[in-house]
C-alpha cells in the first residue's frame, strides 16, 4: 500500500534540526524531480550535530501490515528513519538506521520490529514496542556526522508478508 508517493507531493516535510536547543545545523526537504530531497548541513557548534524532517501529523493505522519499503537514494552517510505515534512535538519516537549505497536508487525494507523506542536520540528502556495502528508522523533525522549530506526519497510503501521491489526512483 503506498504510504507516500513525492511524485505526487507539492512540498516537503518541514525541519526540525538542532536550532531548538541553540545549534546551528541547517536542513529543508524539498520536491524536485519526482522525489523529495532532505539535504543540508549538519554542525557540531554550539553543541548541536542532527537535521532531521518529520510529516505533518496524520493518524494512519497500519496494523494490516509489517513494515514499510523506502525508496531512497544517499550520499551513503547513516541516517534513521522515524515514526512517532502522537502527534505532540517533543517525546518517544521509534528509529530505525536507515543505510543506502551511495548514488544508487534501492529499496529498504524495515519492519516494524526493527524500530527502537528513542528519545533525544537515546534509546529508552522499557517502553512499549511500536504500535502500528497509531502511525502518526513519518520522519528522517542525520545526526553525529558533521558537514553536507542528502539524501532522496521517492515513495514509502507499506507491505505485509515478503516485500516487493520495485523500479525506477
Amino acid at each position: 500500500m503506498m504510504i507516500v508517493d513525492f511524485a505526487l507531493e507539492s512540498e516537503g516535510w518541514p525541519s526540525i534540526d538542532d536550532a531548538v536547543m541553540g545549534g546551528v545545523s541547517s536542513s529543508e526537504m524539498v520536491i524536485e524531480e519526482g522525489h523529495a530531497s532532505f539535504r543540508g548541513l549538519v554542525s557540531f557548534d554550539n553543541n548541536g550535530g542532527f537535521a532531521s524532517v518529520r510529516s505533518r501529523p496524520q493518524l494512519r493505522d497500519l496494523s494490516a501490515f509489517d513494515g514499510l519499503v523506502l525508496r531512497v537514494r544517499s550520499d551513503g552517510k547513516k541516517y534513521g528513519f522515524r515514526i512517532r505515534t502522537s502527534a505532540t512535538f517533543d517525546g518517544v519516537s521509534y528509529q530505525a538506521p536507515l543505510v543506502v549505497p551511495a548514488g544508487e536508487w534501492t529499496d529498504v525494507t524495515i519492519s516494524f520490529a526493527d524500530f527502537v523506542p528513542v528519545w533525544r536520540g537515546r534509546p529508552v528502556a522499557g517502553h512499549p514496542p511500536l504500535d502500528p495502528s497509531l502511525v502518526t508522523t513519518l520522519g528522517l533525522i542525520v545526526s553525529r556526522q558533521a558537514g553536507p549530506f542528502r539524501i532522496d526519497i521517492a515513495s514509502i510503501r507499506a507491505f505485509a508478508g515478503a516485500a516487493a521491489g520495485g523500479d525506477g526512483p
